[in-house]
C-alpha cells in the first residue's frame, strides 16, 4: 500500500487512555476505507549505539484515529530504554511517509487487519472475527479492537490500557526484528513480551517490555 498524505476520513478522536483506564469507551469502526495515512516528520534517532532501523507510521483512513497521536505513541514506546533499544545493540527511526523505510508500524480496523494478515499467512480469527495483531514481512499490524478495548487477560488482572498498547507494539515490533513466540519462565513471574498475551499470559503476569532491571527477559521457545 502506497504512503497517502490524504485525510482519514472519519474525523480522528481522543484515543489516549485516562490514568487507570482498562479500555475506551465508544463502538469500535469494523472496517475502514482500506487506504492509508502516513506520519509526515522525522524522528529522532532512538537509541545510543547499535544498527539504524528506519520505520513508518500509519493509520487507516475511517478508523477515526490520528495518525500524528498514533505515530507519537509509538515512538514513545519504541524510544523507551525497557524496549527493544536498550542494551545498545538496536537504534530506531521513525520517518515520513516518503522516504525510504525498513518496516510500518499499521493502526488497522479489525476487518482491513484481518485481510491484511491473512495475505502474509496469519490468520487472526477468534470464533469468526479478527481479533489480534499479526506481523508480517516487514509489517507491524495493529488491530484497532485490541487498540481501542485492549485483551482479556489485561482486562482480567485490571492492567491499563496504555499498558497493553506498550505490549502490543513492542511484540509485534518483535516479530519484525527477529524474535518468536515464548513461554511463561516463572509462573508468577512477568511474562515475557514474546509471550501471545492478547491471548494467554501462560501462568506469568501482564508484562509489556523487552527488558526488565538491566537484561531482556526471555522464557522458553514456544
Amino acid at each position: 500500500m502506497p504512503p497517502s498524505s490524504a485525510p482519514v476520513a472519519a474525523p480522528p478522536r481522543e484515543n489516549t487512555p485516562a490514568v487507570g483506564e482498562l479500555s475506551l469507551p465508544g463502538a469500535v469502526p469494523a472496517r475502514g476505507n482500506g487506504q492509508f495515512g502516513y506520519a509526515s516528520t522525522n524522528g529522532p534517532i532512538l537509541g545510543g549505539t547499535g544498527a539504524r532501523r528506519r520505520f513508518h507510521v500509519a493509520v487507516e483512513q475511517g478508523s477515526g484515529e490520528d495518525v500524528t497521536a498514533f505515530a507519537n505513541t509509538v515512538a514513545a514506546i519504541l524510544g523507551d530504554p525497557r524496549s527493544w533499544i536498550g542494551g545498545g545493540r538496536l537504534r530506531l527511526q521513525m520517518v515520513a511517509g516518503a522516504a525510504k523505510a525498513d518496516f510500518t508500524v499499521y493502526l488497522a480496523t479489525r476487518e482491513t487487519a484481518g485481510r491484511m494478515c491473512l495475505r502474509g499467512g496469519t490468520n487472526i480469527k477468534i470464533n469468526g472475527v479478527p481479533y489480534t495483531s499479526c506481523r508480517t514481512t516487514g509489517r507491524a499490524i495493529i488491530n484497532l479492537d485490541r487498540w481501542r478495548l485492549s485483551s482479556r487477560p489485561y482486562l482480567t488482572a485490571r492492567v491499563p490500557l496504555t499498558t497493553y498498547r506498550e505490549y502490543v507494539i513492542n511484540h509485534e515490533v518483535g516479530h519484525e526484528l527477529g524474535h518468536r513466540h515464548e513461554g511463561c519462565p516463572r509462573p508468577g513471574g512477568p511474562a515475557p513480551v514474546m509471550v501471545q498475551q492478547t491471548l494467554t499470559t501462560r501462568g506469568c503476569v501482564p508484562y509489556a517490555w523487552p527488558r526488565q532491571g538491566n537484561g531482556f527477559l526471555t522464557g522458553p521457545a514456544r
